[in-house]
C-alpha cells in the first residue's frame, strides 16, 4: 500500500499523533537515489548529494527521506531498481551516471528526475536542450570527453620516453567512440601511438596489465566513466602492483597508488545535483531548470608512486597540481 493511501486510511486515528509527528508526515519528501556503483565505494556521492540538499534547506530526519538503490556494478539491474523506487512512492528520482539517467528516461516516469551525466545530456537524449531541458529531467553535466587529451598531455610530460601509450576504456560505454576519436587525434599531434585496452569491470583489470606487458606499452591513460570511477581505488592499487605509469580520472586513483589523476571534482558535481534537487523540491519545474555544467577539475600527483616507478615529475606539473602525495 502506498504511503499516502496508508495515512488516509488511518482516518481519525491521526488526531491522536503528536503535533510534530503529524507535521513531519505531511511535509516529508522521499527521494529515490539510483547509482550503478556500490554503497561502499560511493560514500562520497551520497555525502556530497546530502550537502547540496542541506544547502537548499532539506535534511534527512527533518523534511526528507532518501531511499537508496545501488546496482553494485550490475548495470542491467538499474531498470528493476528504478521500478522498485517508483513503487516506493518516491517524490523524485536522483540518478547518478549515464546508465542510471538513461534508465529513468527509458522508463518514462513522470516523476521529476535530477541526474549527473558524464556525457552531453542532449547528445544521449536525456534532455532537448541545456537551457530548457523540457519534460521532467534536469541535472548536472560533468566534464568528460573534454579532458581526455589533457590527461594524455600530462602523462607524456611525466613519461616522455613512452612512444606507445595504452588507453583504457569500457567498450560498452555510450561515450567510448567519441573519446577514441578525440584521443587518436591527440596522440597523433603528440607523435605517439595509441593502443586501446578494454575493461567492462574490475574482474578484467589483471588482463589489462597482462596486455600492457605483452605489448610493451610505456604508460596508460584511463578514461573517465562509471566502471573506472566506481573502482578507482582498486585500479590504483593494481597499477602500483604492476609498476606501470598511469594517469586516471579520479583522485582516489592517485591516492591509492596510481601515478597521477586529472578529472572533474566529482564531490563538487554531486553537491550541485543535491542543490538542483532541493530547488525542484521547493517548487521549481525540472523542465525549465537549466542543466548545470560542472567545470571544476582537480589534478593529483603521487610522488611516492613516481619514486617507485623511477619517474621524474617536471616542476611545471608540480606547480599546477591541486594535491601532491609525498
Amino acid at each position: 500500500m502506498r504511503r499516502r493511501q496508508f495515512i488516509a486510511g488511518l482516518g481519525g486515528a491521526i488526531v491522536t499523533w503528536p503535533l510534530h509527528a503529524r507535521s513531519k508526515q505531511a511535509t516529508e519528501a522521499v527521494i529515490g537515489f539510483l547509482d550503478a556503483g556500490s554503497a561502499a565505494d560511493r560514500t562520497y556521492v551520497a555525502a556530497a548529494f546530502r550537502q547540496g540538499l542541506a544547502e537548499g534547506g532539506y535534511s534527512e530526519g527533518q523534511n526528507i527521506r532518501i531511499e537508496f538503490r545501488w546496482a553494485n556494478g550490475r548495470f542491467d539491474q538499474l531498470p528493476a531498481l528504478l521500478t522498485d523506487l517508483v513503487d516506493c512512492d518516491v517524490t523524485m528520482i536522483a540518478a547518478f551516471g549515464n546508465s542510471a539517467a538513461r534508465a529513468a528516461k527509458i522508463a518514462r516516469t513522470t516523476l521529476p528526475v535530477v541526474f549527473a551525466s558524464s556525457s552531453d545530456p542532449v547528445a544521449i537524449g536525456l534532455v532537448t536542450s541545456l537551457n530548457r531541458p523540457g519534460a521532467n529531467m534536469t541535472g548536472v553535466s560533468i566534464l568528460n570527453q573534454e579532458l581526455e587529451s589533457t590527461r594524455l598531455e600530462r602523462l607524456i610530460e611525466a613519461v616522455p620516453q613512452a612512444s606507445t601509450i595504452g588507453f583504457l576504456v569500457n567498450p560498452d560505454s555510450l561515450t567510448t567512440t567519441p573519446k577514441l576519436q578525440e584521443m587518436e587525434s591527440a596522440a597523433r599531434s603528440f607523435g605517439r601511438r595509441l593502443h586501446v585496452l578494454n575493461a567492462r569491470s574490475e574482474r578484467e583489470f589483471e588482463a589489462v596489465f597482462a596486455a600492457i606487458e605483452q605489448e610493451r606499452l610505456g604508460a596508460m591513460v584511463v578514461t573517465s566513466g562509471n566502471v573506472f570511477s566506481n573502482e578507482s581505488a582498486t585500479l590504483g592499487q593494481v597499477c602500483a602492483r604492476h609498476a606501470v605509469p598511469v594517469i586516471g580520472a579520479d583522485r582516489d586513483f592517485a591516492r591509492a597508488g596510481g601515478l597521477m589523476s586529472y578529472g572533474t571534482d566529482l564531490t563538487e558535481a554531486y553537491r550541485r545535483v543535491g542543490v538542483c534537487a532541493a530547488r525542484i523540491l521547493s517548487g521549481e519545474e525540472p523542465g525549465v531548470l537549466p542543466v548545470q555544467q560542472s567545470t571544476k577539475v582537480e589534478f593529483v600527483i603521487n610522488l611516492k608512486a613516481a619514486k617507485t616507478l623511477g619517474v621524474k615529475i617536471p616542476s611545471g606539473l608540480l606547480a599546477i597540481a591541486h594535491e601532491v602525495i609525498v
